[in-house]
């Protein structure tokens, strides 16, 4: 697996302000769609192209183009949804698959509840979006779950990420044989004994779409 943690000024700043406590949720919401967008930029670093032959206003040129089989973009519902925006404005002719997760908040173990994913994923580069890589449960099983379909590269894009998840991450994909890159804003120190980041920026569905009782 690998990890890389996005060093740059304007990520920086904007992650601060997602960070805020007295940020609002109209304002979470657009500085986190501006945020991924600048993610998804390193995340599409390695993006699989083909060669095509163009005619410019001035002479004929050799460019690249996106390659088929498409990408697929897999937001894990329902924070995943705030992301979606600024991962599809840098990749708009990829195709959008939903996995539906939810976290035990007692045991933190992860089970899928709903899917909306092509049964047959063989070839395909998928770019998972899970604003908070926390205990590594959800975007683990995701993965697990993306393989199983024939998924062979995949990249997951988070806001945050702790130790702990990356470690766990790590370990239950390991034995996979298929690329995992995590991209990611930053890596905080720790997890408390909640299963929340910290420092972090609290729950992010909270924080884009309000509590829901």
């Amino acid at each position: 697996m690998r990890l890389l943690a996005v060093d740059h000024p304007l990520v920086a700043h904007k992650l601060t302000v997602l960070r805020n406590a007295k940020t609002d949720s109209p304002t979470f919401r657009r500085l986190a769609d501006e945020l991924v967008t600048l993610l998804a930029y390193e995340a599409t670093r390695d993006a699989r192209v083909a060669t095509v032959e163009i005619q410019t206003p001035v002479a004929p040129a050799t460019g690249v183009k996106l390659s088929s089989p498409k990408p697929l973009i897999v937001p894990i519902l329902r924070a995943g949804l705030g992301m979606l925006d600024g991962m599809a404005r840098l990749v708009p002719t990829a195709e959008v698959g939903f996995l539906g997760m939810i976290r035990d908040e007692d045991t933190l173990q992860a089970t899928t509840y709903a899917t909306r994913l092509p049964d047959d994923l063989t070839g395909r580069q998928c770019y998972v979006l899970d604003p908070m890589l926390a205990t590594g449960g959800t975007l683990a099983a995701a993965v697990h779950f993306l393989v199983d379909r024939g998924a062979e590269d995949i990249t997951a894009v988070c806001l945050l990420a702790a130790p702990e998840g990356v470690e766990y991450l790590e370990r239950e994909t390991r034995e996979l044989g298929v690329p995992l890159t995590v991209v990611t804003a930053a890596v905080d120190e720790r997890l408390n004994e909640k299963g929340y980041i910290v420092p972090g920026l609290g729950d992010a569905g909270d924080r884009l779409y309000g509590v829901v009782d």
